[in-house]
């Protein structure tokens, strides 16, 4: 029914080695890592010591800020992932929203058609590297000159992609040209530069998925921000529908919520399916020990 991505930023070396067993005995199909230069683990440095103590589950970064990586250095690192891990490489691919990422590598960060543009470009080139091509690149967002990628080549054939986005022209895009779809249900970004406010409403959510299954067959996976058992699903969710201005019964058919009983989390899952064709999931580290125990009904339906 559902395959779950587990997103885990290490701790330490026993931490981050343990967890990656953890998630992958218990069934979860990826394990992922964000990428936020300054304020977290180099993603692919962790996923290659993750390759070393597990066999199948995949391993990606969660997401990638093409603002202010450069698509040689960024296939050179997912090539690399790919090779120390015999081919279970994926590369997520986002817009980048932090202004703080943009200024400590010397970039005036732009609006958002221009980080949108960048965004396109980086992944293309990206994409094409990875597939032997050579690449030369003359654009206000991005300049290449005869890049290759030489070595190391993956060892897939196609290293799938995945682009995690709420914005109307990467969903669109990515609908077309990703292999997944990460729907983030994210709105502006806050004050702070890391918050965002959420496009959580129904319609909402229904705009985002017709925009990303417009473009052909890409799976959708919805980012989860929320994941608790509990007996009164209710109690739990009602702060959060009021921050959110929404009400409960809605808040608690988001695809970026999992609260309630195993039973209702099963349903619920199932009613996401559904009505968006939603088949994946990331959630977060506390996902791994409340929903590690239902990942065989989840998976199976």
């Amino acid at each position: 029914m559902a395959d779950f991505a587990l997103q885990v930023q290490p701790a330490d070396a026993a931490d981050w080695l343990e967890t990656a067993r953890r998630a992958e005995a218990a069934g979860f199909g990826t394990l992922l890592a964000a990428d936020h230069p300054g304020v977290c683990a180099s993603p692919f440095v962790a996923l290659a010591a993750a390759a070393a103590v597990t066999s199948t589950i995949r391993l990606g970064s969660y997401v990638s800020n093409a603002g202010v990586r450069e698509p040689i250095l960024l296939a050179a690192d997912v090539a690399t992932l790919d090779v120390v891990s015999g081919g279970r490489a994926l590369l997520g691919i986002g817009a980048g929203h932090t202004p703080a990422e943009w200024d400590a590598v010397g970039r005036v960060r732009p609006g958002v058609p221009g980080r949108v543009d960048r965004c396109l470009a980086v992944a293309e080139a990206t994409v094409r590297l990875l597939a032997g091509e050579t690449v030369t690149v003359a654009g206000p967002e991005l300049t290449m000159l005869n890049a290759v990628l030489e070595k190391p080549r993956p060892v897939q054939e196609r290293i799938p992609l995945l682009v995690g986005t709420a914005n109307s022209r990467l969903l669109g895009w990515a609908g077309e040209h990703a292999d997944i779809v990460g729907l983030t249900g994210f709105g502006r970004t806050k004050a702070d530069g890391h918050q965002h406010e959420a496009r959580w409403r129904l319609t909402e959510i229904d705009a985002q998925v017709e925009l990303a299954r417009s473009g052909g067959g890409a799976a959708l996976e919805a980012l989860v921000q929320l994941v608790e058992i509990t007996d009164d699903a209710g109690a739990f969710l009602a702060e959060h529908a009021e921050r959110l201005g929404m009400s409960v019964s809605e808040l608690h058919e988001v695809p970026f919520v999992l609260v309630g009983t195993a039973d209702e989390i099963v349903a619920a899952v199932r009613r996401h399916r559904e009505r968006w064709g939603i088949t994946r999931y990331a959630v977060r580290r506390n996902a791994l020990d409340l929903l590690g125990p239902l990942l065989p009904r989840l998976a199976g339906g």
